[in-house]
């Protein structure tokens, strides 16, 4: 996975921008939905700071240091996400949190977020864990690319397709530019101003404030 850096003059709060990863378990499907958000009359904050971070494969590591393994036996604390599901929040270190998604006792997917922020599209509904371990969860508002789109919180999106489940978005703001997020064979995910950001490895993008 890529990465791009875009500087902003500072007068406004910043965009942090991450990739994040997606485990898959048995039983969830992700698939691209189209769907709305209502952005009019809404324009971006400015944008001082952007990076996107992220790997091939999966971004769940097993630490085998003690106090690491320690962290990770019990969830810090749990969430209902928009869905009814829970959300399993796992405190591994300093900005580094993971999330299982568990229905009816099993977990049907898995996010880390480790020093950036990570996202995924399950089934239309999105989820964001940022790197400070503050979930946001929302349904709808898929839009497929590639394509040019309206986000909520005044953004736009320019979706494009770089290869096979691999789409890069150019995120754009009241003032151009503002960041580059890329999903290669998983899903990636960004907090951006307080709100939300996905992009799927099938090019479905979603925003929420």
């Amino acid at each position: 996975m890529s990465s791009s850096n875009t500087v902003r003059t500072a007068r406004r709060p910043t965009l942090r921008v991450a990739a994040a990863a997606l485990i898959a378990a048995a039983g969830l499907s992700l698939t691209a939905c189209s769907g709305s958000e209502d952005t009019a009359g809404k324009k971006p904050a400015a944008v001082t700071e952007s990076s996107s971070t992220g790997a091939q494969g999966s971004d769940v590591k097993i630490d085998t240091k003690a106090g690491a393994a320690g962290k990770a036996a019990y969830p810090s604390h749990t969430e209902t996400l928009v869905d009814g599901s829970t959300a399993k929040i796992y405190e591994l270190g300093e900005q580094h949190y993971r999330l299982k998604i568990v229905n009816d006792g099993a977990v049907l997917a898995t996010l880390e977020a480790n020093g950036h922020d990570a996202g995924l599209d399950a089934n239309d509904m999105f989820v964001v864990i940022t790197a400070g371990g503050e979930v946001r969860s929302w349904m709808g508002g898929g839009q497929q690319g590639p394509g040019t789109f309206e986000l909520a919180g005044g953004w736009t999106a320019k979706v494009t397709k770089v290869g096979e489940l691999h789409y890069r978005a150019k995120i754009y703001g009241f003032e151009g530019e503002a960041a580059t997020i890329e999903a290669n064979q998983q899903d990636t995910g960004l907090d951006a101003n307080g709100g939300s950001i996905v992009l799927s490895a099938g090019g479905v993008i979603s925003a929420h404030e």
